[in-house]
This record gives C-alpha cells, sequence and structure tokens, in this order.
C-alpha cells in the first residue's frame, strides 16, 4: 500500500475514508461505508475488497469493526437511484455514512474523482482504495455488507440467482428477470430492467 500524504493539520487525528460498492448491479441498494481507523490499532491486510477474497473480507470486515475509532454504512435505495441517478444517489449514500459516524471527521478521503456537496473538508482520491488505509477498510466493510444483502434476497427470490451473481446483469441473471420478472428490489431505469419491462409490455 502506498503511503499518502494527507493536505491537512499534521496533528489532525480524525481522517474518515469514504468507498461504495454497488453501482453496477441491477437491484439493490447502492451501499457505502465511512471508516475512521485508530492510529494505537493498526490492521494488517487492508487492500481494495475487490483484490482480496471473500473469505479475507470477511475476517478483515470484523477486524475493522472491532477495532475503528468509528464506522457507519449509508445506503440509497432502487427508489431514489432511479429517481435521481446513480451517481447522485451514491453522493447521498455517502453523506449518510459520514454524518452517521459517531465521531465527526476533521478530514474525509473519498475514492474516485468526485465529492459529495457536503461541509466537510475532504479530497477525492483516485484510486483510493488501494492507497490509503481508510478507505480500503471502508471498501472492505461496505462490500461485506451489501453482499450479506444479496444473500438475505437470495432467500427471498431464490429463482433469482442474487447470491451467486449479486445482482450484476449475467447472462443467467438477465434470463431470470425475464422468467420472473422484475421485483420491487430493481432498479427500473436501468437499461436492461427497462428494455426487460418494454419487452413484456408490448
Amino acid at each position: 500500500m502506498l503511503d499518502f500524504f494527507y493536505p491537512m493539520d499534521p496533528f489532525s487525528h480524525y481522517v474518515a475514508g469514504v468507498d461504495e460498492v454497488g453501482r453496477g448491479p441491477l437491484v439493490g441498494n447502492v451501499v457505502t461505508a465511512a471508516v475512521i481507523l485508530d492510529p494505537a490499532r493498526p490492521i494488517e491486510g487492508l487492500n481494495d475488497s475487490k483484490k482480496l477474497s471473500e473469505k479475507k473480507r470477511e475476517a478483515l470486515s470484523s477486524v475493522i469493526l472491532e477495532n475503528a475509532l468509528a464506522w457507519a454504512i449509508g445506503e440509497a435505495t432502487p427508489e431514489e437511484i432511479d429517481r435521481y441517478n446513480i451517481l447522485q444517489a451514491t453522493m447521498l449514500a455517502m453523506t449518510r455514512a459520514v454524518d452517521a459516524l459517531k465521531t465527526t471527521p476533521e478530514f474525509v478521503l473519498v475514492d474516485g474523482n468526485r465529492l459529495p456537496k457536503w461541509n466537510y473538508p475532504s479530497e477525492a482520491v483516485v484510486k483510493g482504495d488501494a492507497r490509503v488505509p481508510e478507505i480500503s477498510a471502508a471498501s472492505i466493510i461496505a462490500k461485506v455488507y451489501r453482499d450479506r444483502q444479496m444473500v438475505e434476497l437470495d432467500r427471498m427470490f431464490p429463482q433469482y440467482g442474487f447470491a451467486k451473481h449479486k445482482g450484476y446483469p449475467t447472462a443467467e441473471h438477465l434470463e431470470a428477470i425475464r422468467r420472473y420478472g422484475v421485483n420491487e428490489y430493481y432498479r427500473k431505469s436501468y437499461k436492461p430492467v427497462a428494455m426487460i419491462i418494454s419487452e413484456q409490455k408490448d
């Protein structure tokens, strides 16, 4: 992991990292996490959640939740995604996550190249989930949290295969939508879903 020099007062202690997961899936919430790590309790093995095995993510998520100074989850629903678009819904979810932290951050580092419109001193960091420990931690707990949501949705609707594809538009998933229809958890503004809805109306 690369060192990242925070553009802030070096005596500040409360740096939050923020990341999202679930922008691409056709179903479910977009999930964000905000994490303030404890410098006195460093966590080994942090990295971009996509580069870790499911088993490693699960283990690290538990360690992060136990050892972080503060953490919080923020979400935006399919209805909000359809109403505002996925970018604005993601910004909303990020704001909810940071607002929910039990400790107010002195600086916020956000993965990517865009920032929500908020009043927190902050900076966007491209590929931050592989460069900044706080963002890596956020990416891990967000991914584990959303994957568990998909497993729960799979229990409710086993015919769609959510536990396997996590809501992404695989050929198997699209065929299941055509066969079983669009339920209330789908993002109806997403093109593959909208096309199937249109096909079934004709």
